[in-house]
């Protein structure tokens, strides 16, 4: 495999971390509470996970996992797992329907496969027989089970975003490097050939400097602009409502409003469209272009509420001149940086010949539409020519040089072609994982908290921006600190709830 060539922070890692509030330790194992129950029994069988992959290498089946989530992405990792070729110990979530249909998916294989309701007195029971740990839970639940399972010196696959503050980001950012534990963020998008070669052709300066990214997503797909619900419903028997609120403020229970899907509109459990797709949307130009911190965000945004993100918005990033990270010595440009969500997306004139690249549809009557732009692209402007990377992952890179008529596959572009491969290639987010994790090579993972830390706490500074629409914030990065909005200070490590610590 080749040698990987990561893209490196503007800021050294002593900036970096200069400003952090805690060096490394471990998440307090407080009592269970009320919301303790015993294991639930086994369920009814379902159908073996589709994950249709070869077994791993030889080592994974030594390695147990215990699952923080089982519905959702939840269920979708562990299946991923499972087909990657590792053990399942244990399942926790806080959702005894969720659970037990998950265990009885996994018992088939597994049948001593334990089952908990708190991913605390999971890791507690269980530290001595698990290896690794998958977190797939909502947003401001990521830190706490992640920052527990790496201070016992478990292996960890978190999903995106990584955290819901960015306090918790450094905070992760600093315990992965201390604990030397293999870990993995989950925007799978960062294992595709095609996003890997997207970052080595625009590194290898094809369409020259970029001083413009455009990045629009079709998100929100879920309910946002709303106010508090008065409601005040029974909470099921079969969910821990204590447990699902973990660290956020207490509230009532509400039917239908925020478990099991509806959450990520919330301020208090969720991110937004911008945590939700940044992640995988932003990667291939956070990556390529060494973004570092942005000095300075704001936003532009219709229909939000103090108690979830807009219903749609635009946020500007501006991020200053930093190192190239392939030529040493070398300064890239400021980068203005513009993302887009709930229907918004830059004019087609700026990205004309994607609107052309991507032609015409039909309606449902199979009547011709115009040709118009996806649903969801991010798009590069360089001094001498663009490059278009539809959909959400990293993927399907055309490009065109200025002068040229249409874009065109990087893989049968020339100017393309001549660039040379530099990164390793894996195809599966997960499997590289777990084969790091079986060679303890903490370095390995891509997206790995080192990295993925510094992407998430860009992509929280602009939720910022969406919480304070119309306030241009200033952003001094290396401190979690804004020298003009004084607003922003509560919002960089939040509130926990008492009984919840990292």
């Amino acid at each position: 495999m080749k040698r990987e060539m990561m893209p490196q922070p503007g800021y050294s890692r002593r900036n970096f971390l200069r400003g952090a509030l805690l060096g490394a330790g471990a998440l307090a194992l407080n009592s269970y509470g009320a919301d303790r129950k015993n294991k639930p029994g086994q369920a009814h069988q379902s159908p073996k996970p589709r994950t249709g992959r070869q077994p791993a290498k030889p080592g994974a089946a030594k390695l147990f996992l215990a699952a923080v989530g089982c519905g959702g992405k939840g269920d979708s990792d562990i299946a991923e797992m499972m087909g990657a070729g590792m053990s399942i110990g244990a399942l926790c979530d806080v959702d005894e329907t969720l659970l037990n249909k998950k265990a009885a998916v996994v018992r088939e294989k597994f049948p001593d496969v334990r089952l908990y309701r708190d991913f605390r007195e999971m890791l507690a029971k269980e530290k001595d027989r698990i290896h690794a740990v998958t977190v797939s839970i909502p947003d401001h639940m990521h830190a706490p089970a992640a920052a527990l399972a790496m201070s016992l010196g478990k292996h960890v696959y978190c999903q995106k975003p990584l955290t819901h503050t960015i306090w918790e980001a450094r905070r992760l950012r600093e315990l992965a490097q201390s604990s030397g534990v293999v870990t993995q963020m989950g925007n799978h998008g960062s294992a595709s050939a095609e996003l890997r070669r997207g970052v080595e052709v625009l590194q290898a300066g094809v369409i020259g400097p970029v001083r413009e990214v455009h990045v629009w997503t079709n998100r929100p797909v879920w309910p946002q602009g709303l106010e508090r619900p008065t409601q005040v419903d029974p909470v099921p028997a079969t969910l821990a409502w204590n447990l699902w609120l973990g660290v956020a403020p207490d509230r009532p229970f509400a039917a239908k409003i925020y478990h099991p899907f509806k959450w990520r509109g919330w301020h208090d459990f969720g991110t937004g469209a911008l945590g939700d797709m940044a992640c995988h949307t932003c990667n291939l130009a956070f990556r390529a272009l060494n973004l570092g911190y942005a000095t300075e965000v704001e936003a532009v945004a219709e229909g939000g509420t103090s108690e979830t993100y807009s219903k749609r918005a635009k946020v500007r990033f501006q991020f200053p001149a930093r190192p190239n990270p392939v030529k040493p010595g070398e300064m890239l440009p400021p980068v203005t940086f513009m993302w887009y969500e709930g229907g918004w997306k830059p004019g087609g004139e700026l990205c004309q010949d994607v609107v052309e690249f991507s032609g015409s549809g039909q309606d449902k009557h199979g009547q011709e539409t115009p040709a118009k732009l996806p649903i969801a692209g991010c798009y590069f402007i360089g001094d001498q020519g663009r490059l278009f990377s539809s959909g959400d992952y990293g993927g399907g890179n055309v490009l065109r040089l200025n002068g040229e008529p249409k874009l065109r596959g990087i893989s049968k572009h020339a100017a393309a072609v001549a660039v040379p491969e530099t990164l390793p290639r894996s195809g599966n987010n997960y499997r590289e994982w777990v084969e790091a994790c079986v060679a303890n090579k903490p370095n390995e993972p891509y997206s790995r908290i080192d990295i993925a830390a510094y992407l998430t706490e860009i992509i929280l500074v602009g939720c910022f921006a969406l919480r304070l629409p119309g306030r241009k914030i200033l952003w001094d990065g290396p401190n979690m600190h804004s020298p003009n909005t004084p607003e922003v200070a509560p919002l960089v490590k939040g509130i926990y709830r008492s009984g919840w610590t990292i």
